[in-house]
């Protein structure tokens, strides 16, 4: 077994940068592992306005969530086989998180993650083009304001003001309750995407000989001993067959992002007992919130034809957002739509939806949705797809959240300054009106926004549901820590990829000081 200093378990949007941040000491090993394949010059991955054809495809596990009571049972949640992850295969939507998101994290028991802590790092790892003093200038993650060259946004955008929803600047220092704009996305001018692994492995994986970046691998379990240490990590090996041991003489990171990430403690013995059990997993640790509070950002969709030619080349296809709240006095928008410059049919042409190929959509999304899943072994074999059951639309009060968002949706399109655009709406379509309707459509049709988290969230020490402390550490193993959206006490209420990238400077940050502090 060859040893590390330590072991990271995931290439991807958090992996990457706890990787890449350790071994800025020379005197520090670390080996990287990662189950897809290496992103560097795969032109399908990295230009950011193909990222659609990825879903489905051979960079993305594809898992399909167990059958919905209220949702959507054909849902796929698309999650990234490439080193960078979820980084690699999303939309490079880029946000910081709200400020009274993370200082409510703080308030949950997690020290050390409130504003004052965390914005540190959002400036720490970003080069952004956008004005402000609270900006990052030379951070590794390109991120820049998308340019208005689509004639239906720039109406949709008017169409907003009309209707007192301003435009308003996205990461300009204040949370946006009620406003709409051109997204900042983590992608450089030429429009190659700024993933994790572009931003901070590709620069350095050539020339760090205290880096070990392994890439089609695929983590079996992990190595824990009888005093309840995590001392490495056993990994398949890319023929297939054999299996390799990865030793970690400090500690192991798991990255696997919110669906592996519990599925890999699981198989590993940490998790529900009576569920461990069930599958024939030895049971090492009784930590029964791994694989709980599967929370995600539940989408709807409207759609129209288009009256006129739209663009046929974008950023990205979905550059801009609109946020709102659905009742007075809130700190944080409850509503978030993403207006897609295509049309999006993936779940409404199966119900007989009629669909067009020159339309626009706006696709409201519920931002604090209430519902919670849960994440399972489907057997012990690791190669088995978790089952994932986010339990959409379990609260009624998501329900209600996104009915608002049709409406409203509705009225921005139906303005004076869409008059030129907005031709038949063709989802759910106009004869659609009663909240029985609406609600009925949205649980045969909604999408997902690719966003599940939370479940292996950190809190308070005595939290016995949060099986993370507030460094990232799991409670009651040694040598362990995870790093990626799973830790999030709770979901954020932007799209969370650079959150992700700040969890892994933050995990990187935590290490270093823990092992300054611990004795030789």
């Amino acid at each position: 077994m060859e040893e590390f200093d330590y072991v990271v378990v995931g290439g991807g949007t958090a992996g990457a940068v706890v990787a890449a941040r350790l071994t800025e000491d020379p005197a520090v090993t670390v080996c990287l592992l990662e189950a897809g394949p290496v992103d560097v010059a795969l032109e399908e991955v990295l230009h950011l306005d193909q990222w659609m054809g990825l879903l489905e495809s051979g960079f993305d596990w594809d898992y399909p969530v167990e059958p919905q009571e209220n949702g959507n049972s054909f849902l796929r949640h698309a999650r990234a086989r490439v080193l960078g992850g979820c980084s690699s295969h999303n939309s490079c939507i880029a946000f910081w998180a709200p400020a009274e998101d993370l200082d409510e994290w703080a308030a949950m028991g997690c020290a050390g993650w409130s504003r004052l802590s965390t914005f540190p790092l959002f400036e720490r790892l970003e080069d952004n083009d956008a004005p402000g003093d609270h900006h990052g200038r030379s951070g590794p993650v390109r991120i820049r304001t998308i340019q208005p060259r689509d004639p239906c946004g720039m109406r949709l955008l008017e169409a907003c003001e009309s209707i007192g929803i301003p435009r308003v600047p996205f990461n300009g220092g204040a949370t946006v309750v009620r406003g709409a704009n051109w997204f900042q996305i983590n992608a450089d001018e030429n429009n190659i995407r700024s993933s994790s692994s572009v931003a901070y492995l590709h620069p350095v994986m050539a020339t760090r000989r205290n880096l070990r970046v392994l890439t089609d691998v695929r983590a079996k379990r992990l190595l824990i001993d009888g005093e309840r240490r995590c001392t490495g990590v056993e990994y398949l090996a890319p023929d297939g067959i054999h299996s390799h041991k990865a030793g970690a003489r400090r500690e192991v990171v798991v990255s696997c992002g919110a669906l592996d990430s519990p599925k890999l403690l699981m198989l590993s013995g940490i998790g529900p007992a009576e569920h461990l059990r069930e599958v024939g997993v030895e049971v090492v640790l009784d930590a029964p919130g791994v694989g709980e509070n599967l929370q995600d950002h539940p989408e709807g969709l409207v759609m129209w034809d288009a009256k006129q030619p739209m663009v046929t080349r974008s950023t990205q296809w979905w550059e801009i957002g609109i946020f709102a709240a659905t009742r007075d006095g809130l700190d944080r928008a409850d509503l978030m739509f993403h207006y897609g410059s295509v049309p999006f049919d993936m779940n409404t042409l199966r119900h007989g939806y009629p669909t067009t190929e020159n339309g626009f959509c706006l696709t409201p999304n519920v931002t604090r949705a209430r519902s919670r899943g849960t994440v399972r072994l489907r057997t012990r074999d690791f190669r088995d797809k978790p089952k994932v059951d986010p339990r959409y639309f379990t609260d009624e009060y998501d329900v209600r959240v996104m009915t608002y968002g049709l409406r409203l949706a509705r009225e921005i399109a139906g303005q004076p300054e869409m008059e030129e655009w907005a031709g038949a709406e063709l989802a759910p379509g106009r004869d659609v009106r009663t909240d029985d309707e609406l609600a009925a459509y949205i649980r045969r049709t909604h999408n997902t926004v690719y966003h599940p988290s939370s479940t292996v969230a950190m809190g308070a020490d005595d939290d016995a549901s949060a099986p993370l402390d507030s460094r990232l550490r799991v409670k009651g193993i040694r040598g362990l820590r995870v790093a990626d959206a799973s830790v999030m006490p709770f979901l954020v209420a932007v799209n969370p990829c650079i959150t992700t990238m700040m969890i892994g400077e933050k995990c990187s940050d935590m290490i270093k000081e823990d092992a300054c502090s611990s004795p030789a």
